[in-house]
């Protein structure tokens, strides 16, 4: 599986209460801001970029980086609006049995409004919370290979095939989600969970590959909500866990009619990737 989703962070991350037994976290919803074949963190000034992004938050967003997007941004499409920050991720589409691509259009997660776009978590240490260090001004990072031609390593990224209502149980990945994507008509479209590294380097806000500077918690708790695990001793600061949340509103393609005619999943990634 090819995925890519970049993140440019430059917030500070503030901490709600939480109900008893709960797992503290910041979570809002981002509506759409544009879809565009730009990319100004690992195609900066090239447009178009070689495929098609959806792109929500902070108003300033352009193809390159040549100031700090959050500092000039004067409104945000995020509910959050203290957050100029902006996130981006692949598009979906539907491959028809006509040949035809219809991109795919993204809902709000239940319970919260917005036109589109993506529901963006900070989750803090729950156990540990003075130990979690704030994303610095101009922090970037980025989750997946849009190059890669076989399998990757899930790293916490997976699919839902979503009921019509009343599923928001485990957002770790757990069953029944996969790293594919769901080979049948999902009622209540397809949810897509991306989470990010939590062990930074503690030095620089980004990297060559934009993905080298952190790294993913080690150990048996890894695999928790927020930042859980061992972080490895070349990436000894926790920050933040910063977690998608996506639902591709697929009601419109549940019409087995227009799938293709072998019965393929007919899903497939702005990077050509399904």
């Amino acid at each position: 599986m090819r995925w890519f989703i970049p993140l440019f962070a430059g917030m500070t991350v503030s901490q709600t209460v939480p109900a008893p037994g709960t797992i503290p976290m910041m979570r809002f919803e981002c509506s759409q801001l544009v879809h565009d074949r730009i990319d100004p963190l690992v195609n900066p000034g090239l447009t178009p970029s070689p495929h098609l992004h959806q792109i929500v938050g902070g108003n300033s967003f352009n193809a390159t980086l040549a100031h700090d997007l959050p500092t000039v941004s004067t409104c945000t499409s995020c509910t959050f609006s203290e957050d100029f920050s902006n996130y981006w991720t692949a598009v979906l589409f539907f491959r028809a049995q006509n040949g035809t691509f219809h991109r795919v259009p993204q809902a709000p997660s239940e319970g919260l409004k917005g036109d589109g776009g993506i529901t963006v978590y900070y989750i803090p240490d729950a156990k540990n919370k003075t130990s979690v260090t704030a994303f610095k001004p101009g922090f970037r990072m980025l989750v997946g290979d849009a190059a890669a031609t076989t399998p990757q390593p899930a790293r916490k990224v997976c699919h839902r095939c979503m009921p019509a209502k009343g599923d928001n149980s485990n957002i770790n990945c757990g069953a029944p989600d996969a790293q594919e994507l769901p080979g049948k008509p999902c009622s209540g479209g397809i949810r897509t969970i991306i989470t990010f590294p939590t062990c930074w380097d503690g030095r620089n806000l980004d990297s060559p590959d934009h993905k080298s500077h952190l790294a993913y918690a080690e150990g048996s708790q890894a695999n928790d909500v927020g930042p859980t695990g061992t972080c490895p001793a070349s990436h000894p600061v926790v920050i933040p866990q910063v977690m998608y949340e996506v639902i591709w509103d697929t009601q419109g393609f549940n019409d087995k009619s227009l799938w293709p005619a072998d019965g393929s999943q007919p899903f497939v990634w702005s990077t050509g990737d399904q």
